[in-house]
């Protein structure tokens, strides 16, 4: 057995690869409840070694997601060619690195034994590099014998991108983009100057682009700008940042600012800052040109492979609307995305290239599906977790029968409006809630995407919601989806089932787009008519697929919102206890843990710490 672990920068995790097998992995977040927790991931790597009945004695080798001494090397290159720009971040820098970074072996070694006895003779430390890491967390678990595999970042040590070529057990890198230049940190410059959080408000932009207009003069200008000052992107997918632009490669910031206004005529967005339609223009601007960027890698990962089959992994994997254009380009004929694509996956992606690649282990094929067994390789609960809950806060519940019993129930909540905190089985892996720790409603009503992101998330009301549809029945309702059961791609809700848009909709306010209902199902439709789609099928998901079906049964609809189980600022929810604190201090109605059924009405008042809530 393996253990992958990655840490120290955002999102650390744990993986346990058995037999060349994920058998369970985790983000230190869902324990600590420390969102995109970068410390060692203690309680991750705890719960990993129980779900198989290891310990520590029992695991060949550690492999940690990068190679720190390069990425040293990176960072003393960059502020010498940077220089004098930059002092006071290499000051704040280097006494982290020559205290803990560079001698992370050690590191490493004293936190494990923090977790148990192992003899450091008997289990290697290993330390692929950070892009192999994403390439190897994509390809082993495909379903491909071989394909051509696509990271894509802000940076590792070097690399910002890279195009691998996998075959069986094998895994070459071909090409490398690297530092400075790079597209995910362009759209992480973008998201800052936009005024969202570096690392985590990337999801906000790509929110928000399909409020932009390509016609007007904010987006001219900042298009041009796109393909001209700031940036040159190449036939073959390579790109190049004029760095008087950047501030990211010296610490300081992530844009020079005065040379961002001069030069796009907008000044940069302060977080409490209304949005306008200029930064919904400037938003559909650089979106447009990171999908063109990713086809133009794409393109050259064809090229240079001649493969039918692309992997996909990295922070801009998670960009569903680029993977959707990529989708439907045609280049490949099987594409997989992995779920998750940002750093964490790179704990899964190490071991996987311990196993492979360092052991010399044999592949074997994973199927039809894929290795990631629907995403669901957190922990689980008992009935004791839950009725505990009794005894702690005085919870009010009422016991189901049975499952079938629990999903009509659930079922029959919905049907009449209610927002649900549904807890099933073991928890997802990655940033998508998959129908194990989630959010639910109706997506047939007007008001639900408001309700939900006011009421429940506490968050900006333009952020879309996301359809879960039964695999079956997923061409009904969303043109040339395919199988989606990450919620890792975008596609158009079919034209028969929108609305016919008023005249002059592309200029009316954002708030006017929102109250529109474009299609009939509102709630999950964005305001371009497209849906960020999971299909559910009985084999990853069975026990999400047994609720749509019930509710199908209900309401004659298979679709529902699915947002993950948690409130702006805080990690989605691991344990039951989790779940009933974020229940009772949002807008959810109802929360159906296993089979127990939490009315908020039947509640006694939260006397419990109530956080305060945090941007994300």
């Amino acid at each position: 057995m393996i253990l992958g672990i990655s840490a120290y920068y955002h999102d650390s995790a744990a993986a346990l690869v058995a037999d060349g097998r994920v058998v369970a992995a985790a983000q230190e977040e869902r324990f600590s409840r420390k969102k995109h927790d970068p410390a060692f991931p203690a309680q991750a790597l705890r719960y990993c070694l129980s779900e198989a009945g290891a310990t520590l004695g029992d695991i060949s080798a550690v492999a940690f997601y990068d190679k720190p001494l390069l990425k040293f090397e990176r960072l003393l290159e960059t502020y010498h060619g940077f220089a004098p720009r930059g002092v006071s971040s290499f000051v704040t820098a280097m006494p982290v690195w020559l205290r803990e970074k560079l001698f992370l072996k050690n590191l490493l070694r004293k936190e494990l034994s923090k977790i148990g006895p192992f003899d450091p003779r008997k289990t290697q430390l290993l330390f692929p590099e950070h892009h192999l890491s994403h390439a190897a967390s994509a390809f082993y678990p495909s379903p491909f014998e071989e394909a051509a595999v696509l990271t894509v970042d802000g940076v590792g040590e070097w690399a910002t991108a890279s195009i691998s070529h996998g075959r069986g057990a094998e895994l070459e890198i071909l090409r490398e983009l690297r530092f400075p230049h790079s597209l995910g940190l362009l759209y992480s410059a973008f998201t800052y100057y936009l005024g969202f959080r570096v690392n985590s408000g990337e999801y906000k932009l790509m929110g928000l682009a399909p409020y932009g207009s390509d016609r007007s003069e904010d987006y001219s200008r900042c298009a041009s700008a796109l393909r001209g000052s700031l940036a040159h992107l190449y036939n073959d997918g390579s790109l190049w940042l004029d760095q008087r632009y950047f501030r990211y490669a010296t610490g300081l910031a992530m844009t020079d600012d005065r040379r961002w206004e001069d030069l796009l005529g907008l000044p940069r967005r302060l977080p409490e800052q209304a949005l306008e339609q200029r930064h919904c223009d400037m938003a559909l601007a650089v979106q447009r040109f990171c999908e063109e960027a990713v086809l133009a890698m794409a393109r050259e990962a064809c090229r240079l492979t001649g493969s039918a089959n692309l992997c996909l992994a990295g922070g801009v994997a998670l960009n569903c609307v680029a993977n959707g254009r990529l989708r439907d380009s045609g280049l490949f004929g099987g594409l997989f995305v992995q779920p998750a694509a940002g750093d964490a996956g790179g704990a899964p992606g190490a071991a996987l290239a311990a196993w492979h690649l360092h052991a010399k282990r044999a592949r074997e094929p994973q199927g039809q599906t894929d290795g990631m067994s629907g995403a669901l390789l957190g922990p689980s609960f008992t009935a004791a977790e839950v009725e505990i809950l009794r005894v702690r806060h005085g919870a009010v519940f009422r016991r189901l029968a049975d499952f079938g019993e629990t999903c009509r129930e659930a079922a029959g909540l919905l049907a009449q409006g209610r927002v649900l905190g549904w807890v099933q089985g073991r928890m997802e892996f990655g940033p998508r809630a998959l129908g194990g720790r989630s959010i639910l409603a109706d997506p047939r009503r007007t008001d639900m995407q408001r309700k939900i992101n006011l009421m429940v998330k506490f968050r900006e009301s333009f952020r879309p919601f996301a359809p879960a549809v039964l695999e079956e029945a997923a061409d009904r309702f969303f043109a040339g989806v395919g199988s989606s059961p990450y919620m890792l791609f975008t596609a158009p809700v079919r034209e028969e089932l929108c609305a016919l848009l008023p005249d002059g909709y592309s200029g009316w306010p954002m708030e006017d787009k929102l109250a529109f209902g474009r299609s009939s199902l509102p709630a999950v439709t964005h305001v371009d008519g497209s849906a960020r789609v999971q299909t559910v099928g009985r084999d990853r998901h069975p026990l999400f697929w047994e609720l749509l079906k019930a509710f199908e049964a209900r309401t004659g609809c298979p679709v529902l919102v699915n947002t993950s189980f948690n409130v702006r600022g805080e990690p989605i929810v691991c344990t039951p206890e989790d779940a009933y604190r974020c229940f009772m201090l949002s807008g959810i109605d109802d929360l159906i843990v296993g089979d127990f059924h939490f009315r908020k009405d039947d509640q006694p008042p939260w006397t419990g710490p109530r956080p305060v809530l945090a941007d994300d």
